[in-house]
């Protein structure tokens, strides 16, 4: 048995638009902007919520509970580029911009997407992006907030 290793094996893109995103195509894919090297290599947050809907009744002597509405919290930390070019991230991510960020994991981030990759896709609008404060022997860095707008396909299939 071995464990999956995911330095290196994580890819992160930004797309504009996608028209299925349970089953994205490989073309929308590769079309979209692949963020993986300008990511710190703790910058991708991805996390779920879910709520607790209370089961209980007056005669429960134990709180149960059900599974209730689920929610995303979506956070990329950035290096800032001195090129247009390495600081797409930035200038693209500005208050209110919607997209969508792709992430696939378990494969090589230089593979390109292919039909039959699982991929989640989370669809987005910017917050107001965080600079990062300066330190010593560090990259200048900031943080976008991303609100996610509707359900997001955390097991698509690449069509």
């Amino acid at each position: 048995m071995s464990d999956l290793i995911s330095d290196g094996n994580t890819k992160v893109a930004w797309a504009t638009s996608i028209a299925n995103i349970s089953a994205p195509t490989a073309a929308e894919l590769t079309a979209a902007t692949d963020w993986t090297t300008r990511l710190t290599p703790d910058g991708l947050k991805t996390d779920p919520t879910t709520a607790d809907v209370n089961t209980s009744s007056l005669a429960s002597t134990f709180d149960t509970n059900q599974p209730g509405r689920r929610s995303y919290v979506v956070e990329l930390t950035f290096k800032r580029g001195s090129t247009p070019t390495e600081d797409n991230p930035f200038t693209t991510l500005t208050y209110g911009a919607t997209g969508f960020i792709i992430v696939r994991r378990g494969v090589s981030y230089s593979t390109a997407f292919a039909t039959g990759d699982k991929v989640e896709v989370y669809p987005v609008a910017a917050g107001e992006a965080q600079n990062i404060a300066p330190a010593a022997n560090e990259v200048s860095k900031f943080m976008s907030p991303l609100k996610v707008t509707s359900d997001p396909a955390t097991r698509a299939t690449v069509a």
